[in-house]
């Protein structure tokens, strides 16, 4: 698998980086939940972590890479979920307590790293902290959608 050497920038002091395992899944349903409660507060998130704990061990059979990042104390802050063979970033998620800390861009530039290809997302039309975060990273609108489990209207965002 090819990858790109860019190091993270703007990561937290300690900021560590490692593949998800097993025992991350709790925490990691937990720090999903919240964070997109905080985003979306009219969902409830906390029902839809059954469907996150089989989404991604399905997309890591497929071949996706999912990467946790921790603080120093060995806390969750974060998580992404690429798929190399395509660059496609299904999940990147961020505890609410370390947003604006640069773990979100930590973890976008390790996803990187591991894609092959320039990554693409689909991301909520209602999410302007997000939308604005994806601005700032380089990535540009390139066409509309729905998303089929909750309805809300999309963006589909590519590498510029």
């Amino acid at each position: 698998m090819a990858h790109r050497s860019d190091p993270p920038v703007n990561a937290p002091s300690r900021f560590r980086l490692r593949q998800r395992t097993d025992a991350d899944m709790d925490a990691l349903a937990e720090l999903w939940a919240a964070s997109w409660l905080e985003a979306m507060p009219g969902i409830d998130f906390a029902a839809r972590t059954t469907w996150l704990r089989g989404h991604l061990p399905a997309l890591e059979a497929a071949g996706a890479v999912t990467v946790c990042g921790f603080d120093e104390a060995g806390r969750l802050l974060g998580f992404a979920t690429v798929d190399p063979q395509n660059g496609y970033l299904d999940q990147i998620t961020v505890a609410p307590e370390a947003k604006s800390s640069g773990a979100a861009s930590a973890l976008l530039a390790e996803a990187r790293r591991i894609s092959e290809h320039p990554l693409f997302l689909d991301v909520n039309q209602d999410n302007p902290r997000a939308l604005r975060f994806y601005a700032r990273e380089g990535f540009r609108t390139v066409e509309a959608g729905v998303n089929p489990r909750s309805g809300l209207k999309t963006w589909r965002l590519r590498e510029a």
